[in-house]
């Protein structure tokens, strides 16, 4: 569905060439900054602009219209609208009987009976991350010291990246990445196994954006080409600090205290300018397709932050849970 977390609690709504979009935020404590300009910087780090992204512009101005008074967060639920206006539904008629190969059209359309708003994407639509990365600075400020940083580290399967991002406009098609994310700062004991062990619950929030097709932590699958005596990482103090990170800082679903890290897998783009084939559903015949619009080179580019956010969002709920109902004396 559209809701997650149940300490810091998520909402989203809206879909990509409507009126406006945006989160709602319960469990949120109070006394905590939240402004236009705290918000600004995230924000400003998901925006287009930058080459290999779309040359749709929208301003991402969030409009606070709850839970929040005199820039201070009051405990009560935090709605954060973005207005659309920078858009040209036009473009996306077409796939009501021509639906984009690698979209969700199809599928939405057969899901929701034909009543989904196709425009854009709609409920589908990348922009619909704008409200998560709204969330994730609020989370970032109840995890302190916790800090997270994510960064583009391949794309189109190279380090160099500009110069992958410039070859695919040269041939008019599109490519995918891979983003590294790591939090330092970590205190042993988040994560609730089984089902919500803090891979489990990362790996939900990041598989939510359609463009993840993997996730890893620590070594990951290089791990299967290990030992056992290569992989353990061994512990070297008396607070759990180990002379590798083999594990991304988690051993049973738990945080260990040693730094978390793991990468996300992001496919190409699938709008491209390059001639394609799909089947007209309307004349039931396979038809050359070439797409038009406004769309990024690489969506890879404009993740990182939106992977921040939801890694913060989700230590946030295990933060909140832990250091509010412990279970034991610490």
């Amino acid at each position: 569905m559209n809701s997650f977390g149940s300490f810091f609690r998520v909402s989203i709504f809206g879909e990509s060439h409507g009126n406006a979009l945006g989160i709602l935020i319960d469990g949120c404590p109070a006394g905590i900054e939240c402004t236009p300009e705290s918000l600004e910087f995230d924000l400003n780090r998901r925006r287009s602009g930058a080459k290999g992204t779309t040359p749709r512009m929208e301003s991402d101005e969030p409009h606070i219209m709850s839970g929040v008074f005199n820039g201070i967060t009051t405990g009560a639920p935090i709605m954060i609208m973005f207005d659309n206006a920078n858009t040209k539904s036009k473009d996306y008629s077409l796939f009501r009987d021509i639906p984009r190969p690698g979209h969700a059209d199809f599928v939405a359309s057969k899901k929701f009976g034909g009543f989904e708003d196709y425009r854009g994407g709609g409920h589908f639509s990348g922009r619909i991350t704008t409200g998560l990365v709204a969330a994730g600075v609020l989370a970032k400020k109840i995890i302190e010291p916790i800090k997270i940083s994510a960064a583009v580290t391949e794309a189109g399967g190279s380090k160099d990246i500009q110069a992958a991002i410039e070859k695919a406009l040269d041939e008019k098609d599109s490519i995918g990445g891979v983003i590294e994310c790591s939090a330092i700062n970590m205190p042993i004991g988040l994560g609730e196994p089984f089902f919500n062990s803090v891979e489990s619950y990362i790996s939900h929030l990041i598989f939510s954006f359609g463009g993840t097709k993997g996730i890893e932590f620590g070594s990951g699958f290089s791990a299967t080409k290990m030992k056992g005596t290569q992989h353990n990482d061994v512990f070297v103090d008396a607070q759990g600090k180990t002379s590798t990170n083999h594990a991304g800082g988690i051993n049973g679903g738990i945080t260990n205290g040693n730094d978390l890290v793991f990468r996300v897998a992001v496919k190409p783009t699938s709008s491209t300018y390059a001639k394609q084939k799909t089947f007209n559903f309307k004349t039931n015949q396979i038809v050359d397709f070439e797409l038009e619009g406004r769309h990024d080179t690489c969506i890879a580019l404009r993740m990182p932050v939106i992977v921040e956010a939801v890694t913060a969002i989700a230590l946030a709920d295990f933060c909140l849970l832990e250091y509010s109902h412990p279970r034991v004396k610490k």
